[in-house]
Order: structure tokens, then C-alpha cells, then sequence
């Protein structure tokens, strides 16, 4: 039945999206394909708020991250860690062969501009890794005012993993000068897995165009000579592609700012609810995120010593509801409601009134 995954990540996925896989191949080298990608563009463009392209891989959203790291130069990366996704962000950069120095502040929490600044002041860096919404916590990282500090020491870029961002929280490429922006086919999008979208500055192009020992899968340079004439590099992800072009048609029909608002309603009635739910049954489970600095897209959910969250999810599961255990950090303490996609707040209520029960 829809309307019950409240996974975060995979999202569920429309039945009409799911059945445009299912189109005939076309040969993608041939004219159909390239007609197939151009009109993908302009779609791809308005989610990302960028007149850039919108490079397109057969890949998982962590590709792209490494494809970040290996584009950017060889010098020193500054991470910006948070939770378990921006701790992965790092974790590709040493494996890359960086030297990576971290900021890292408490589960759940948000990273400070000015801190970002007085590192940046400290050492100069090639690259620095922000995660824009943080999975494993629901925490909205400030990335419009992380950005502003980065440019103002003009030399490193800025990589961000919007994973959970795009396409549910307020995003901007070019207006707020980001450097790299990546997401997912499998998240606020509510696309099946296996595509990964990014778009890269003039800047991180140029710094492509000079780094060395780069590879050959995710060479940025090697995507955007393809993207001019609307191919990719490698064997493409063809029926993904077709799910695509239709989820894009009725996102644009929706409107990003129809998008943002929808998730963000979803978002504080999750929250709301989490307040009244403690309230009404003494329990004293809170948000992990601090208040003003919460995902549109997930809630993490932190209970009090003696209520396994496994056993939550597990009861939600046998009643046909899915939510998510903790990851990382919040593993033993926490659940994770993934209020994205193409979920609507009537259908969020009827969870939320189902888990209120089985907290009960």
C-alpha cells in the first residue's frame, strides 16, 4: 500500500515512476538518447537553481563525493563533520590520499561560520567537505554562510553532499556560490537508486582541468565535454533515466517552492508531534537537532534510556509502516522519520498516528 515507507532513503517511489522503467531500450549513442538527455536539463537545472550542467552518472551519490575529492586538487581538504555522513565525506578524502583536518562538533549539531573561518584562517586548503542536511542526525547544516566564509579566503572549494537536501530542502548553486553539489536519485527526489547528479563551478572545473592521477570513471572534465552534446561518458543508467524525465515533468508541475514548502510542513508537524507525543505519554524523547537547524527532509528522533528504538521500528514493520533505526552515533538511542519524496501530510499524519500507538 502507498504511503507507508517513511524510510530515509530509499524514499518510496510513485508506481507510475516506478512503471516508465519499463520503456523499450534505445541505443545510447543514437539520436533518442540524446534527445532524452537534453530535455532531462532544464528540469535538473531549476532543482539545482543552477545555469549549469547538470553532470548525470550511473552511480551511487557516494561517487560523486569521491569524484569530488579527486577533482579538487591535491592539498589539504578541511571536513566539516557532524554525523555519520559527513564523517564518510572525510573518510574518502584520506582514502584519496589527502591530508584532512577536521571540525567536528556533537551529534546532532550544526557547524558554526565563524569557527569555519578562524580554521580557514589557520592553514590554506584545496577543498572544504559540508554535508548539507545530515542523515544520520536531521541537522541542517548552514551551507548559504559556510559558502560566504569560504570565498572570503578565495582559494578553497567548497564540495557539498546535499544528499538529503536537494529536491526537498532550499538549495541554491549559484546564488549562494557552491563550488560542488551532489544528491541522489533515492532520496527527496523519490527516484529508485542507482543515479548520481552534481554540478560543478567554473572554478572546480578549472581545478579539475590541473589535477593530477584524478581516474578515469569520475573525471569531471571527461563528464562535461560529454554533457555538451547531451551524452555520458559511460554506459548510462537508461530506465532510471526514463523514471527520471517523468518525475522531473511533475516536480517542475509542483514547483520547487510548492516542494520546499510541502517537506517543510511535513518537517514541523514531525517535529510538533514529537513535542506532543513526549508530552501526552512522559516520555522524554526530543529532536536531535537543535531547533532552528533541522532538516526539511528527516527527523531523528532521540528516546530515553530503556525504549529500544529496534524494537520500534520493529513493531512499526509488523503493522506495515516502515521508519528508520538509528545510524551511526544515534544506533542505540535513536529512530529516523524520512518525511520526503513525493509524501504528503495527510499521509505523514496517519503514520505519525500509528507510531504514537505503538509508543503507547
Amino acid at each position: 500500500m502507498r504511503g507507508r515507507f517513511f524510510l530515509p532513503g530509499p524514499t518510496e517511489v510513485r508506481p507510475e515512476i516506478l512503471a516508465a522503467q519499463a520503456r523499450p531500450m534505445i541505443a545510447h549513442r543514437g539520436a533518442d538518447f540524446v534527445s532524452l538527455m537534453a530535455d532531462l536539463q532544464p528540469g535538473l537545472k531549476d532543482v539545482f537553481r543552477t545555469d549549469r550542467p547538470v553532470l548525470v552518472a550511473a552511480s551511487s551519490a557516494t561517487g560523486f563525493m569521491e569524484a569530488g575529492i579527486r577533482n579538487s586538487g591535491t592539498g589539504p581538504v578541511l571536513s566539516l563533520v557532524n554525523g555519520a555522513f559527513s564523517e564518510r565525506f572525510a573518510e574518502i578524502a584520506v582514502a584519496c590520499g589527502r591530508r584532512v583536518d577536521r571540525i567536528e562538533v556533537g551529534w546532532g549539531a550544526v557547524h558554526d561560520p565563524d569557527e569555519v573561518r578562524r580554521a580557514l584562517g589557520r592553514r590554506d586548503y584545496d577543498a572544504v567537505t559540508v554535508v548539507h542536511s545530515e542523515t544520520s542526525t536531521g541537522a541542517l547544516n548552514p551551507v548559504a554562510e559556510i559558502a560566504g566564509v569560504v570565498r572570503e579566503h578565495g582559494g578553497p572549494l567548497l564540495l557539498v553532499d546535499s544528499v538529503t537536501g536537494v529536491g526537498g530542502a532550499e538549495l541554491h548553486t549559484d546564488a549562494w556560490g557552491l563550488d560542488f553539489v551532489l544528491t541522489g536519485s533515492h532520496k527527496a527526489l523519490a527516484l529508485p537508486p542507482g543515479l548520481a547528479f552534481a554540478v560543478a563551478s567554473p572554478r572546480m572545473m578549472e581545478a579539475s582541468a590541473r589535477t593530477p592521477g584524478k581516474g578515469l570513471y569520475f573525471d569531471l572534465v571527461t563528464y562535461a565535454r560529454n554533457m555538451e552534446t547531451f551524452q555520458t561518458p559511460t554506459t548510462p543508467a537508461l530506465t532510471l533515466l526514463y523514471a527520471l524525465q517523468d518525475q522531473l515533468r511533475r516536480i517542475l508541475s509542483e514547483t520547487m517552492e510548492g516542494r520546499w514548502a510541502r517537506h517543510m510542513a511535513m518537517a514541523r508537524r514531525t517535529w510538533s508531534w514529537v513535542e506532543e507525543e513526549a508530552a501526552a505519554q512522559g516520555i522524554a524523547m526530543r529532536v536531535v537537532a537543535p531547533e532552528g537547524h533541522r532538516s526539511p527532509t528527516v527527523t531523528a528522533v532521540a528516546l530515553p534510556g530503556g525504549v529500544d528504538p529496534r524494537a520500534v521500528v520493529g513493531s512499526m514493520a509488523e503493522l506495515g509502516w516502515v521508519v528508520g533505526a538509528g545510524y551511526g552515533q544515534g544506533k542505540g538511542t535513536d529512530f529516523r522519520i524520512g518525511h520526503m519524496g513525493d509524501h504528503t501530510l495527510e499521509e505523514l499524519e496517519t503514520m505519525l498516528a500509528v507510531l504514537g500507538t505503538v509508543l503507547r
